[in-house]
Parts: C-alpha cells; structure tokens; sequence
C-alpha cells in the first residue's frame, strides 16, 4: 500500500497550481484551490482502492461448466474465452432476446470500451456476453461500427441467473466481471457488487469510480448529469 507518511499534504500540491486565464477573482481562486486539494485527496483514494483491490485474496473457484457461443458459431467454456491470457475482463449486456433494441446505457458504456478495446486486448482478454444469438449482437455492432469488441451468446440462462441477472418480470441488468484463470482453474477476481439498493438518495446506481465515459466527462461540467437526461440509441 501507499504509505501516506510521505506524502505531501494535498493543500500544499494545490498552492502550486499555475492559473492558466486572466481575470480570475479571489473568490474563485480559493474555491477552486481548495477543490484542487479534495481533487488530489480523491486521486489518492482512488489509488489505494485499486491497491485494495489487487491484493484481493484468491476469490472463488468457478465450477459450473457455463457455456458460451463465439462468432464462429462454436460452444465453448468460460476458460475457452481467456484466449492467451490469464486474466478475462467480462460485460454482461442487456440485449436479451425480448429486446428489439439493446440497453441505451449499455450500449453507450460499450461504445467507450470500443474505442480502447484494442490496447486493452493487449493486456487482457476481453468479452462483451449477452443473451441474444452473436449473429443479432454483431449485427447491432456493425451498425455501431463498433471493430475491436468480441460477442458472444450466453447459452442457456444459468450464468446469467446465478449473478442474479434477470429479474422476475425477465428484465435484465448489467454485470461486469473479472476472471483468473490458472492452467484449468478459474476463479473470480472482481465483480461489481453496487447495486441499486446501495444508491445515495438522488442518484443513479453506479460503481466508484465510475468507468462510464459519459458520466465522467459531464461530471466535470457545471450541469453535472443532471437529473432527467439518458443517452439514446440515435439523436
């Protein structure tokens, strides 16, 4: 772990900041230096999750044999979707057969992934999973032009009712999760565990941080995200 001893205090990192316009009031600048601190103090937290989160003793062994189909149109298992790699990054999208579109704010996050999937792939193995057959999930990619994300169909529903995907009405939610695999064994590493009973009061469910592209970027804005606006499929 980070041994906060040595750090410098976030109030003294912000003093050194070099103000980048003219005109800018006292008012301002002290507002804006005291949140630069809280901005460092968060930057520090962040790392110590991410800290927190690789020393994560070894997480369970995943026994049940859950299948899968690729683009090829072959039945494979949860270890067939490493590829080279030992380490399985997973989304679970919401894009079920009784869907005529996907999920807007799935498909929205993916769009993000799409634009860095190639380096990632570099690094881990990386599966977009839903429950529609690949030949409709590739189709809605295409339309997307979405190049560097790999589908592949759910067979069956067991994965998806055992990480408690599916509601009783047969709605779907989201999942992301992280796999290890050592020779025959896999394991689970992470997976989010936010769920919408764990929102504050006014907020959307969401993970901390928050990998969403969009929320990130509006976050930095003076309108936030604000409160009765989602992306859509086509503007």
């Amino acid at each position: 772990m980070t041994d906060t001893q040595t750090l410098k205090p976030a109030k003294s990192l912000a003093q050194l900041a070099k103000t980048p316009f003219p005109g800018q009031s006292e008012e301002y600048r002290r507002a804006r230096e005291a949140l630069l601190a809280e901005e460092i103090e968060f930057r520090r937290h962040l790392t110590r999750l991410t800290e927190l989160r690789m020393a994560l003793p070894p997480g369970p062994v995943i026994e049940k044999n859950y299948r899968f189909r690729n683009a090829n149109g072959a039945d494979v298992g949860l270890r067939d979707l490493f590829g080279a790699h030992d380490t399985l990054v997973s989304y679970f999208w919401m894009f079920g057969p009784q869907r005529e579109r996907p999920c807007p704010m799935c498909t929205n996050w993916l769009g993000a992934v799409n634009g860095n999937a190639a380096d990632i792939k570099q690094r881990v193995a990386l599966k977009i999973l839903g429950r529609s057959p690949v030949a409709r999930q590739m189709a809605f990619a295409a339309e997307r032009d979405w190049k560097d994300l790999e589908f592949v169909q759910t067979v069956g529903d067991d994965y998806a009712n055992d990480l408690g995907l599916i509601g009783e009405n047969g709605g779907e939610s989201p999942a992301l999760c992280v796999f290890q695999r050592d020779g025959d064994t896999v394991r689970l590493f992470w997976a989010s565990e936010m769920t919408k009973e764990m929102a504050d009061p006014g907020q959307d469910p969401r993970d901390a941080p928050d990998i969403a592209a969009l929320w990130s970027i509006l976050d930095l804005t003076p309108g936030g995200r604000g409160t009765d606006w989602y992306p859509k499929l086509s503007y």
